[in-house]
Protein backbone atom coordinates (compact mmCIF):
# COMPACT_ATOMS: atom_id res chain seq x y z
CA UNK A 1 0.00 0.00 0.00
CA UNK A 2 1.56 3.33 -0.87
CA UNK A 3 2.38 5.81 1.66
CA UNK A 4 3.27 9.50 1.99
CA UNK A 5 3.81 10.68 5.64
CA UNK A 6 7.74 10.26 6.85
CA UNK A 7 9.16 10.93 10.11
CA UNK A 8 12.77 10.77 10.09
CA UNK A 9 14.86 10.82 13.61
CA UNK A 10 17.86 12.17 14.21
CA UNK A 11 18.45 15.33 12.06
CA UNK A 12 22.13 14.98 12.05
CA UNK A 13 24.15 15.76 8.85
CA UNK A 14 22.60 12.73 7.21
CA UNK A 15 19.21 12.78 8.87
CA UNK A 16 18.69 16.31 7.91
CA UNK A 17 19.64 15.40 4.31
CA UNK A 18 17.45 12.91 4.13
CA UNK A 19 15.02 14.29 5.18
CA UNK A 20 15.50 16.97 2.64
CA UNK A 21 15.29 14.13 -0.19
CA UNK A 22 11.99 12.54 1.03
CA UNK A 23 10.80 15.68 0.66
CA UNK A 24 11.66 16.99 -2.69
CA UNK A 25 10.62 12.86 -3.51
CA UNK A 26 6.90 13.99 -2.49
CA UNK A 27 6.76 12.55 1.29
CA UNK A 28 5.22 14.53 4.01
CA UNK A 29 7.80 14.32 5.92
CA UNK A 30 8.46 15.63 9.86
CA UNK A 31 11.90 15.84 11.16
CA UNK A 32 12.43 15.17 14.90
CA UNK A 33 15.23 15.72 17.07
CA UNK A 34 16.29 15.66 21.18
CA UNK A 35 17.37 20.00 20.39
CA UNK A 36 15.90 22.44 18.45
CA UNK A 37 16.89 22.34 14.74
CA UNK A 38 18.69 26.13 14.30
CA UNK A 39 19.05 26.38 10.17
CA UNK A 40 16.10 26.36 7.93
CA UNK A 41 14.83 23.19 6.51
CA UNK A 42 11.52 22.24 4.17
CA UNK A 43 10.22 19.86 6.06
CA UNK A 44 8.39 20.45 9.92
CA UNK A 45 10.41 19.74 12.57
CA UNK A 46 10.09 19.16 16.28
CA UNK A 47 11.59 18.29 19.47
CA UNK A 48 10.88 14.97 21.02
CA UNK A 49 13.01 12.64 23.26
CA UNK A 50 14.19 10.27 21.35
CA UNK A 51 14.83 7.94 24.38
CA UNK A 52 11.61 7.56 25.29
CA UNK A 53 9.18 4.78 23.85
CA UNK A 54 6.25 6.47 25.24
CA UNK A 55 7.26 9.90 23.90
CA UNK A 56 8.21 8.14 20.24
CA UNK A 57 4.91 6.43 20.25
CA UNK A 58 3.11 9.97 20.08
CA UNK A 59 5.54 11.58 17.99
CA UNK A 60 5.01 8.54 15.37
CA UNK A 61 1.68 8.13 15.43
CA UNK A 62 0.77 10.50 12.79
CA UNK A 63 3.31 8.71 10.44
CA UNK A 64 2.98 5.85 8.10
CA UNK A 65 6.89 5.57 8.04
CA UNK A 66 10.21 6.14 9.99
CA UNK A 67 13.66 6.26 9.17
CA UNK A 68 16.45 6.34 12.21
CA UNK A 69 19.12 8.42 11.76
CA UNK A 70 20.10 7.59 15.12
CA UNK A 71 22.79 5.93 16.80
CA UNK A 72 22.98 2.25 16.42
CA UNK A 73 22.02 1.58 20.19
CA UNK A 74 18.89 3.57 19.85
CA UNK A 75 17.28 2.03 16.86
CA UNK A 76 16.28 -1.51 18.22
CA UNK A 77 13.65 0.60 20.57
CA UNK A 78 12.26 3.09 17.44
CA UNK A 79 11.38 -0.52 16.11
CA UNK A 80 9.92 -1.67 18.89
CA UNK A 81 7.91 1.44 18.24
CA UNK A 82 7.61 1.08 14.99
CA UNK A 83 6.38 -2.90 14.76
CA UNK A 84 3.86 -2.03 17.87
CA UNK A 85 2.25 1.27 15.11
CA UNK A 86 2.49 -1.20 12.53
CA UNK A 87 4.51 1.50 10.19
CA UNK A 88 6.95 1.24 8.17
CA UNK A 89 10.35 1.05 9.43
CA UNK A 90 13.82 1.84 7.69
CA UNK A 91 17.82 2.69 9.51
CA UNK A 92 21.38 2.82 8.40
CA UNK A 93 22.63 0.52 11.16
CA UNK A 94 25.05 -1.77 10.59
CA UNK A 95 25.51 -3.18 14.09
CA UNK A 96 24.37 -6.87 13.76
CA UNK A 97 22.78 -7.81 16.88
CA UNK A 98 20.37 -4.73 16.20
CA UNK A 99 19.46 -5.91 13.13
CA UNK A 100 18.81 -10.00 14.20
CA UNK A 101 16.30 -8.06 16.72
CA UNK A 102 14.46 -5.95 14.14
CA UNK A 103 14.39 -9.22 12.19
CA UNK A 104 12.27 -11.08 14.98
CA UNK A 105 10.39 -8.38 14.95
CA UNK A 106 9.47 -8.61 11.22
CA UNK A 107 8.34 -11.47 11.58
CA UNK A 108 5.43 -10.62 12.94
CA UNK A 109 4.91 -6.95 11.59
CA UNK A 110 1.84 -5.82 9.42
CA UNK A 111 4.63 -3.58 7.76
CA UNK A 112 8.19 -3.82 5.83
CA UNK A 113 11.49 -3.62 8.43
CA UNK A 114 14.14 -2.83 6.70
CA UNK A 115 17.23 -1.81 8.56
CA UNK A 116 21.42 -1.44 7.15
CA UNK A 117 19.58 0.71 4.24
CA UNK A 118 22.77 3.26 4.03
CA UNK A 119 26.05 2.59 1.98
CA UNK A 120 27.51 -0.34 3.72
CA UNK A 121 25.52 -2.55 4.44
CA UNK A 122 23.21 -1.25 1.79
CA UNK A 123 23.88 0.22 -1.85
CA UNK A 124 27.40 -1.96 -1.80
CA UNK A 125 25.13 -4.93 -1.34
CA UNK A 126 22.58 -3.60 -4.12
CA UNK A 127 25.81 -3.86 -6.42
CA UNK A 128 26.74 -7.16 -5.66
CA UNK A 129 24.13 -8.81 -5.77
CA UNK A 130 23.79 -7.18 -9.28
CA UNK A 131 26.98 -8.41 -10.31
CA UNK A 132 26.96 -11.85 -9.43
CA UNK A 133 23.06 -12.09 -10.92
CA UNK A 134 25.19 -11.79 -14.23
CA UNK A 135 26.74 -14.99 -13.95
CA UNK A 136 25.28 -18.75 -14.07
CA UNK A 137 27.92 -20.06 -10.79
CA UNK A 138 29.53 -17.33 -8.55
CA UNK A 139 33.19 -18.02 -7.72
CA UNK A 140 33.56 -15.08 -5.45
CA UNK A 141 31.89 -11.56 -4.22
CA UNK A 142 34.09 -9.12 -2.96
CA UNK A 143 32.38 -6.15 -2.04
CA UNK A 144 35.13 -2.67 -0.74
CA UNK A 145 34.21 0.72 0.57
CA UNK A 146 36.06 3.54 1.58
CA UNK A 147 34.73 7.02 2.89
CA UNK A 148 37.87 9.44 2.90
CA UNK A 149 39.42 12.83 2.88
CA UNK A 150 40.09 14.07 -0.97
CA UNK A 151 43.14 15.56 0.62
CA UNK A 152 44.84 13.76 3.44
CA UNK A 153 47.06 14.59 6.10
CA UNK A 154 49.01 12.83 8.87
CA UNK A 155 50.32 9.06 9.13
CA UNK A 156 46.70 8.47 9.60
CA UNK A 157 45.31 9.92 6.42
CA UNK A 158 41.48 10.15 7.18
CA UNK A 159 38.85 12.53 9.26
CA UNK A 160 35.73 11.39 11.22
CA UNK A 161 33.21 11.95 8.30
CA UNK A 162 30.82 9.13 10.07
CA UNK A 163 29.95 7.96 13.00
CA UNK A 164 33.16 7.61 15.25
CA UNK A 165 30.84 5.04 17.42
CA UNK A 166 30.40 2.93 14.06
CA UNK A 167 33.56 3.17 12.74
CA UNK A 168 35.31 1.80 15.92
CA UNK A 169 32.76 -0.76 16.24
CA UNK A 170 33.55 -1.88 12.39
CA UNK A 171 37.64 -1.95 13.47
CA UNK A 172 37.06 -3.93 16.45
CA UNK A 173 33.67 -6.68 16.18
CA UNK A 174 34.56 -9.98 13.93
CA UNK A 175 33.70 -9.65 10.31
CA UNK A 176 31.34 -12.53 8.63
CA UNK A 177 32.33 -13.91 5.57
CA UNK A 178 32.23 -17.16 3.07
CA UNK A 179 35.74 -18.37 2.40
CA UNK A 180 36.08 -22.03 0.16
CA UNK A 181 32.50 -22.80 0.96
CA UNK A 182 32.16 -22.19 4.59
CA UNK A 183 30.41 -19.59 6.68
CA UNK A 184 33.03 -18.08 8.74
CA UNK A 185 33.89 -15.66 11.56
CA UNK A 186 37.10 -13.64 11.06
CA UNK A 187 39.01 -10.89 12.74
CA UNK A 188 38.66 -7.38 11.91
CA UNK A 189 41.38 -4.88 10.50
CA UNK A 190 43.30 -8.09 8.77
CA UNK A 191 43.21 -9.75 5.09
CA UNK A 192 44.99 -6.65 3.78
CA UNK A 193 45.29 -6.01 0.39
CA UNK A 194 46.25 -3.37 -2.33
CA UNK A 195 43.40 -1.57 -4.68
CA UNK A 196 43.69 0.88 -6.88
CA UNK A 197 39.86 3.17 -7.80
CA UNK A 198 40.39 6.41 -9.58
CA UNK A 199 43.82 6.00 -9.78
CA UNK A 200 44.22 6.78 -6.35
CA UNK A 201 45.87 3.82 -4.16
CA UNK A 202 44.38 2.25 -1.19
CA UNK A 203 44.98 -0.59 0.97
CA UNK A 204 41.42 -3.04 1.95
CA UNK A 205 40.98 -4.74 5.52
CA UNK A 206 38.65 -6.49 6.91
CA UNK A 207 35.72 -4.55 8.80
CA UNK A 208 32.30 -5.92 10.29
CA UNK A 209 28.18 -5.05 9.62
CA UNK A 210 29.17 -4.02 5.92
CA UNK A 211 27.31 -7.88 4.40
CA UNK A 212 24.31 -7.07 6.68
CA UNK A 213 22.63 -10.31 5.83
CA UNK A 214 24.59 -11.41 2.63
CA UNK A 215 26.47 -14.31 3.92
CA UNK A 216 23.44 -16.46 4.61
CA UNK A 217 21.47 -15.31 1.43
CA UNK A 218 24.42 -16.56 -0.64
CA UNK A 219 25.93 -19.43 1.90
CA UNK A 220 25.96 -22.54 -0.60
CA UNK A 221 25.81 -20.52 -3.76
CA UNK A 222 29.04 -18.45 -3.82
CA UNK A 223 32.40 -20.28 -2.61
CA UNK A 224 34.31 -16.83 -1.41
CA UNK A 225 32.69 -13.61 -0.03
CA UNK A 226 33.82 -10.90 1.79
CA UNK A 227 33.97 -6.90 2.96
CA UNK A 228 36.19 -4.67 3.69
CA UNK A 229 37.10 -1.25 4.18
CA UNK A 230 39.54 0.69 2.55
CA UNK A 231 41.92 3.48 3.23
CA UNK A 232 44.91 5.10 2.29
CA UNK A 233 48.31 3.33 2.48
CA UNK A 234 49.95 2.73 6.47
CA UNK A 235 45.78 3.32 8.13
CA UNK A 236 45.19 -0.35 9.09
CA UNK A 237 48.34 -0.95 10.53
CA UNK A 238 48.30 2.48 13.06
CA UNK A 239 44.81 1.65 14.09
CA UNK A 240 46.04 -2.05 15.18
CA UNK A 241 48.26 -0.24 17.23
CA UNK A 242 46.15 2.26 18.34
CA UNK A 243 42.95 -0.48 19.63
CA UNK A 244 45.20 -3.45 20.10
CA UNK A 245 49.15 -2.73 21.18
CA UNK A 246 47.60 0.57 23.56
CA UNK A 247 44.56 -1.85 24.60
CA UNK A 248 42.20 0.80 23.76
CA UNK A 249 39.23 -1.74 22.66
CA UNK A 250 38.80 -1.70 26.04
CA UNK A 251 37.75 1.89 25.82
CA UNK A 252 35.75 2.59 22.85
CA UNK A 253 33.80 5.28 23.74
CA UNK A 254 37.41 7.13 24.74
CA UNK A 255 38.89 5.91 21.53
CA UNK A 256 35.89 7.35 19.50
CA UNK A 257 36.66 10.79 21.73
CA UNK A 258 40.57 10.65 20.66
CA UNK A 259 40.57 10.17 17.28
CA UNK A 260 37.53 12.23 16.22
CA UNK A 261 39.70 15.18 18.32
CA UNK A 262 42.46 14.13 16.33
CA UNK A 263 40.95 13.55 13.14
CA UNK A 264 37.62 16.02 12.52
CA UNK A 265 35.42 16.06 9.94
CA UNK A 266 35.95 17.54 6.53
CA UNK A 267 33.80 19.11 3.78
CA UNK A 268 35.96 17.71 0.84
CA UNK A 269 35.54 13.85 0.84
CA UNK A 270 35.46 10.88 -0.95
CA UNK A 271 33.52 7.77 -1.20
CA UNK A 272 34.97 4.86 -3.15
CA UNK A 273 33.46 1.58 -4.50
CA UNK A 274 34.77 -1.13 -5.41
CA UNK A 275 32.73 -4.05 -5.98
CA UNK A 276 33.51 -7.41 -8.26
CA UNK A 277 31.89 -10.77 -8.62
CA UNK A 278 33.44 -13.68 -10.72
CA UNK A 279 32.07 -16.95 -12.17
CA UNK A 280 31.00 -18.91 -15.22
CA UNK A 281 28.91 -17.67 -17.89
CA UNK A 282 28.68 -20.25 -21.02
CA UNK A 283 31.36 -21.86 -19.56
CA UNK A 284 33.82 -19.50 -19.38
CA UNK A 285 35.29 -17.62 -15.91
CA UNK A 286 34.52 -13.73 -16.16
CA UNK A 287 34.85 -10.92 -13.58
CA UNK A 288 32.37 -8.46 -13.23
CA UNK A 289 33.43 -5.10 -11.73
CA UNK A 290 31.40 -1.79 -10.68
CA UNK A 291 34.16 0.87 -9.45
CA UNK A 292 33.35 4.86 -8.89
CA UNK A 293 34.40 7.61 -7.08
CA UNK A 294 31.55 9.77 -5.77
CA UNK A 295 32.71 13.29 -4.71
CA UNK A 296 30.43 15.93 -3.22
CA UNK A 297 27.22 17.08 -4.79
CA UNK A 298 24.91 20.33 -4.55
CA UNK A 299 21.69 18.99 -3.66
CA UNK A 300 19.00 21.80 -2.20
CA UNK A 301 21.13 24.51 -2.23
CA UNK A 302 23.66 23.27 -0.39
CA UNK A 303 27.04 21.44 -0.54
CA UNK A 304 27.08 17.75 0.44
CA UNK A 305 29.45 15.80 1.27
CA UNK A 306 30.24 12.62 -0.41
CA UNK A 307 29.06 10.02 2.98
CA UNK A 308 26.31 12.16 3.49
CA UNK A 309 24.86 12.07 0.17
CA UNK A 310 25.53 8.46 -0.73
CA UNK A 311 24.13 7.25 2.65
CA UNK A 312 21.11 9.42 2.75
CA UNK A 313 20.25 8.38 -0.66
CA UNK A 314 20.45 5.05 -1.09
CA UNK A 315 17.68 5.06 1.98
CA UNK A 316 15.88 7.54 0.11
CA UNK A 317 15.99 5.54 -2.95
CA UNK A 318 14.70 2.55 -1.28
CA UNK A 319 11.72 4.46 0.39
CA UNK A 320 10.62 5.43 -2.88
CA UNK A 321 11.02 1.89 -4.13
CA UNK A 322 8.33 0.79 -1.32
CA UNK A 323 5.78 3.60 -2.37
CA UNK A 324 6.07 2.92 -5.45
CA UNK A 325 5.43 -1.40 -4.79
CA UNK A 326 9.05 -2.32 -6.25
CA UNK A 327 9.79 -3.98 -3.10
CA UNK A 328 7.41 -5.87 -0.54
CA UNK A 329 5.21 -3.65 2.05
CA UNK A 330 5.70 -6.31 4.75
CA UNK A 331 8.19 -8.26 6.29
CA UNK A 332 12.02 -8.06 6.40
CA UNK A 333 13.63 -6.63 3.63
CA UNK A 334 17.44 -7.63 2.85
CA UNK A 335 19.70 -5.32 0.52
CA UNK A 336 20.65 -7.82 -1.37
CA UNK A 337 17.03 -8.21 -2.70
CA UNK A 338 16.62 -4.73 -3.94
CA UNK A 339 17.00 -4.84 -8.05
CA UNK A 340 20.04 -2.30 -8.68
CA UNK A 341 18.10 -1.11 -11.73
CA UNK A 342 15.49 0.06 -10.63
CA UNK A 343 16.96 1.68 -7.25
CA UNK A 344 18.92 3.55 -9.71
CA UNK A 345 15.61 4.91 -11.57
CA UNK A 346 14.36 6.20 -8.55
CA UNK A 347 14.44 10.27 -8.40
CA UNK A 348 17.15 9.97 -5.58
CA UNK A 349 18.25 7.04 -6.34
CA UNK A 350 19.65 8.51 -9.92
CA UNK A 351 22.44 10.48 -7.82
CA UNK A 352 24.60 7.75 -8.27
CA UNK A 353 24.27 8.61 -11.95
CA UNK A 354 25.28 12.09 -11.36
CA UNK A 355 28.28 12.22 -8.11
CA UNK A 356 30.42 9.22 -9.36
CA UNK A 357 33.22 8.99 -12.21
Amino acid sequence: MSFQTVAVLGLGKVGKLAATLLHEAGFQVTGFDARELRSSVPFETQCVDISSAEALGSALGASQAVLSCLPYHLNAQVAEVAHGLAIHYFDLTEDVPTTQAIREMAETSKAIMAPQCGLAPGFIGIVGADLASKFETVRAIRLRVGALPQNPTGMLGYAFNWSPEGVVNEYLNDCEVIEEGEHKWVSPMEWVETIYVDGRKLEAFTTSGGLGTMCETYLGRVDNLDYKTMRYPGHVQLMNFFFHELLMRDRRDTAGEILTHAKPPVDDDVVFVHASAEGLTEGRMFRHEFVRAYYPLEIAGENRTAIAWTTSASVVAVIEMVRGGALPAQGFLKQEDIPLKAFMNTHTGSLYGQGGR
